[in-house]
């Protein structure tokens, strides 16, 4: 079988991705920053699932990370099937007052990172019979988010490149999904620092990784375009579509205030 290659595979809905793809068959490659979350996770997957899983640790923040996960590939010939862009996070407040380091990295990791790796990884992945990029997104693709408005930008950043590069791909092995989750239980509010009647909103409407990670594998396998896991998140991007975007975008405003 061939190795499918999950950034952000240390917790979290990469983690879940990771063995669902080892739950199918295929072989994993884990990419994120923690090395002993990743070793645990790897050991973890080669017992439960029987397959091949190796991982490397690396930070998608910094400028030469996809050239040393394309040497790692190369070096060890792992032959690539499925790239799963997931690594991400979120930065909360306001625009003005944020660390511009931090949203330099944000840029980074949401958005030119995973470009990059579509771009080094498209070649490698066309001499598969068939392949998959999954590029994970965010129901707020759908709407912009005040306090939260470079992370809601990247996020439909990521969709709109996503769906045009499934059309240019769609004649050839290649097919590329994005998934768009709303809330779901991982650490995600708490690295962002969003605050505590966010998250209590938020509880209401989560998702576990797992039960997106079906969703979102199942929906990538099946050549989707797009996807948002959980009727309440279909709800969501429904009413978003519906109503005029100053409400939606107040109303965001008021919960992240």
């Amino acid at each position: 079988m061939s190795y499918a290659l999950v950034t952000g595979a240390s917790k979290g809905i990469g983690k879940a991705i990771a063995e669902e793809l080892a739950r199918r068959g295929f072989d994993i490659l884990l990419v994120a920053r923690s090395g002993d979350l990743l070793e645990a996770n790897a050991g973890e997957i080669r017992m439960k699932f029987k397959v091949r899983c190796n991982c490397l640790v690396a930070d998608l923040a910094d400028s030469n990370c996809v050239q040393v996960i394309i040497d790692w590939c190369s070096e060890n010939n792992y032959p690539v099937s499925v790239l799963v862009n997931n690594a991400g996070f979120g930065i909360s407040g306001p625009f003005e007052n944020g660390r511009w380091q931090d949203q330099q990295d944000m840029i980074r990791v949401n958005m030119l990172s995973p470009v990059l790796l579509c771009k080094a990884f498209i070649p490698l992945l066309r001499q598969q019979e068939k392949a998959y990029i999954l590029n994970v997104g965010s129901t707020t693709a759908y709407h912009a988010v005040p306090l939260m408005s470079l992370y809601a930008a990247s996020k439909v950043f990521m969709l709109r490149f996503s769906r045009g590069l499934h059309e240019e791909l769609r004649k050839t092995s290649i097919s590329v999904t994005c998934v768009c989750p709303g809330t779901t239980d991982t650490d995600f509010p708490y690295r962002a620092q969003v605050n505590a009647k966010a998250i209590a909103t938020g509880k209401n409407f989560s998702m576990t990784p797992h039960a997106v990670a079906r969703v979102a594998v199942r929906g990538m396998l099946r050549h989707k375009k797009e996807l948002v896991p959980g009727w309440i998140n279909k709800l969501t991007v429904f009413l978003v579509w519906l109503l005029p975007f100053n409400l939606s975008e107040r109303t965001a405003l008021r919960i992240y205030s």
